[in-house]
């Protein structure tokens, strides 16, 4: 697992900026990053867009991928880090959404979690994990670690 202080130095050797849009995190890597002391040099915003309202508003979620694929999917996941990294001035953005619990559905369990990196003139990066029913604290900082190493594997320009 990577730690803050880690990807801070990281991003500003490389002279690159972060943006964030989370929903099932609530703002928890908005927060873990800032922690580290340098990061005003790498942390650009984070969106917190906890309904469906706010991902249409803040970061351009459409109201028909959210009707046909819910909150939770990759189609989501996608246009959320699209959107904030073309409202932000930031050079890769990372998105989460995702079922932290407790419940789920027999579709969409307990513990799936869907992220998107979208990178300045980059493809999209897409993953879900199913982390299980690990509790709703364990899911979202899991999701938090998961986010970061996602965001470490392309600071160097690395797809």
């Amino acid at each position: 697992m990577i730690t803050q202080q880690t990807l801070v130095m990281r991003y500003r050797d490389a002279g690159r900026r972060i943006t964030t849009a989370e929903s099932g995190t609530g703002g928890m890597l908005s927060a873990r990053i800032p922690e580290q002391p340098g990061s005003s040099h790498v942390f650009e915003r984070g969106f917190v867009t906890y309904s469906n309202r706010a991902k249409q508003e803040m970061l351009g979620v459409e109201a028909e991928t959210l009707a046909a694929q819910g909150a939770v999917s990759e189609a989501v996941a996608r246009e959320m880090a699209e959107g904030a990294l073309a409202r932000a001035h930031a050079d890769v953005a990372i998105a989460i959404t995702g079922i932290a619990g407790p419940g789920g559905s027999e579709t969409k369990p307990e513990g799936r979690v869907c992220f998107a990196l979208a990178v300045e003139g980059r493809k999209t990066l897409i993953q879900t994990v199913e982390f299980g029913p690990l509790g709703r604290e364990n899911v979202r900082r899991a999701s938090v670690d998961h986010a970061m190493s996602m965001l470490d594997a392309v600071v160097d320009g690395a797809p």
